[in-house]
């Protein structure tokens, strides 16, 4: 991929995709949207990755979308940037692998999205978070969409009337982040928690994920009959039946994987 858009590091079954434009606060361009979610389709296909760490280089981790973009467009063009973003927050949650959001400064607008729509994130205390595009005359509709499902309504319309930024401490007590840590623990953290999630059958963490998200829009008896047509096919696996005789033989598991 495009080097000067996003770096790309693979360590054991963590890959880690860095965005890179921090002379322009790794504002989301057209070409990085694409560029991002590209290194996330190849990452879908391999097997030999089983986390996936998205971090910023600079101070700020995304002010959003390029705002020099965001000017004097056709309809069309406009259209194109925000299905390019739609597609590339989609697939974040299409991914059998867990993406984690490393966040070490101000995450705002389209930038606010990109954490909402990660499975789970890890903030520095200085980072922050804002949604204030009703403050430039154009409300942030398309970053409502995750953070609205990951901060609940009322909170979610607070950031989206007002624009006021929000602290990684607060982002942390309304669902946001999963936890706050000091900037200089920040990367201990997020890969001791990547660490975690790879001790498990990618199989399982795969099929286990993308359940999560279909069953959130159904109603709870649709929900559960999902679910339980979902554990009968895990139930069913190599792996599920690994694991289970390796917890009754009190042994460690070895894992098929996906």
């Amino acid at each position: 991929m495009n080097a000067e858009m996003i770096y790309t590091q693979q360590v054991g079954a963590v890959l880690t995709l860095t965005l890179a434009r921090p002379e322009r606060r790794n504002a989301l361009s057209l070409q990085l949207m694409r560029d991002l979610t590209a290194n996330l389709q190849a990452a879908a296909g391999n097997r030999s990755v089983e986390a996936i760490i998205l971090a910023a280089q600079g101070k700020v981790f995304s002010s959003g979308h390029d705002l020099s973009e965001m000017t004097g467009r056709s309809e069309a063009e406009y259209r194109e940037i925000f299905e390019t973003c739609s597609v590339m927050m989609e697939t974040l949650q299409r991914l059998p692998q867990p993406v984690i959001a490393m966040v070490q400064g101000l995450a705002t607008a389209a930038g606010c999205q990109l954490v909402a729509a990660c499975d789970v994130a890890v903030a520095s205390e200085q980072a922050a978070f804002a949604t204030p595009g009703v403050k430039i005359g154009l409300f942030c509709s398309t970053p409502m969409v995750p953070l609205s499902r990951a901060i609940g309504r009322k909170r979610a319309l607070e950031m989206l009337l007002t624009g006021r930024l929000v602290s990684a401490q607060e982002a942390a007590d309304w669902g946001l982040v999963n936890r706050v840590v000091p900037p200089e623990q920040l990367d201990e953290a997020t890969r001791t928690l990547a660490a975690q999630i790879v001790t498990a059958s990618s199989f399982t963490v795969g099929l286990g994920k993308q359940a999560f998200y279909r069953q959130l829009d159904l109603d709870q008896h649709r929900a559960y009959e999902f679910a339980s047509a979902t554990m009968t096919e895990n139930a069913l696996a190599p792996d599920a039946q690994e694991g289970i005789t390796a917890f009754l033989q009190k042994r460690e598991p070895r894992w098929a994987g996906r």
